[in-house]
């Protein structure tokens, strides 16, 4: 997986169109995730850019509440589509089983372990989500971060070797997301304050990663940062699916602009 999403990588920038600039978005943070996402389950080339968009509706429904009203109908018209459009590709895969996730998972329904129509929707769209929506703004995040400390930078093309730890450092420093939502299971107190059980909570990631008791000066992007113990994937059992493939191409797409592009700047 990691040599294939190289290989990815590597494609999107010979295909930038202007050479020595690129718009990291369109040209790599937004095509990229998505359509190693895609690869996974198994929706064809075609239907990619359709399931950009049902997802960047949901992803609005979902993220906005303070605009919730804007975003309702574009979200449920999109969520219904993708269930339409999943049902079709479920449906392929029973028939003619091909080495993607959509058909792993169907195998496993078939040899027992029972998914409700639901529950597979449901897995299915959060994939989608987090496949696209979080990894993309780990790229466009990162390098801007990057970008905005030219020291940094150059210390990573110094010492290559930093790579990993510093995508740990930018998923500190940049949350790619900056809240979750959780219910209280039983009463707690929290900083004085007395939260009930069934009380809807949200928890502040982008802060919690810039605590000073944890991370002194946690301002500062330093990729050299002994402690990034940060909880931009979440915690316990709500911990992200999909971490190691969002550090894995973050560790690609950031390591090859950096290494390619020497004279990048904003």
């Amino acid at each position: 997986m990691q040599a294939e999403i190289q290989g990815i990588v590597d494609r999107a920038l010979d295909d930038v169109k202007k050479p020595g600039r690129m718009d990291v978005i369109t040209d790599l943070a937004h095509p990229l995730p998505g359509t190693i996402i895609c690869e996974m389950l198994g929706v064809p080339l075609q239907d990619r850019e359709q399931f950009k968009k049902w997802t960047d509706d949901l992803a609005g429904f979902l993220g906005n509440i303070r605009t919730l009203e804007d975003h309702i109908e574009a979200g449920q018209c999109s969520a219904l589509e993708m269930i339409d459009f999943l049902r079709g590709i479920i449906q392929e895969c029973r028939q003619n089983p091909k080495d993607n996730l959509i058909s792993a998972l169907v195998a496993a329904e078939e040899q027992g372990e029972v998914f409700s129509e639901e529950e597979l929707f449901a897995m299915f769209v959060l994939l989608q989500l987090g496949g696209h929506e979080t990894t993309t703004n780990l790229m466009g995040n990162g390098l801007l971060a990057l970008l905005k400390n030219p020291e940094e930078t150059q210390n990573l093309r110094d010492d290559p070797s930093l790579l990993d730890n510093a995508i740990e450092e930018l998923l500190r420093h940049q949350s790619p997301i900056q809240y979750m939502g959780r219910i209280a299971m039983e009463d707690v107190e929290i900083g004085g304050t007395d939260i009930p059980a069934g009380q809807r909570i949200r928890m502040y990631v982008g802060a919690v990663n810039r605590d000073p008791s944890q991370f002194p000066d946690p301002d500062r992007l330093d990729i050299t940062r002994e402690n990034t113990r940060h909880v931009g994937f979440g915690f316990g059992i709500h911990f992200c699916l999909g971490a190691a493939l969002a550090r894995w191409e973050g560790q690609a797409a950031i390591g090859t602009v950096i290494r390619r592009m020497p004279e990048l700047r904003l």
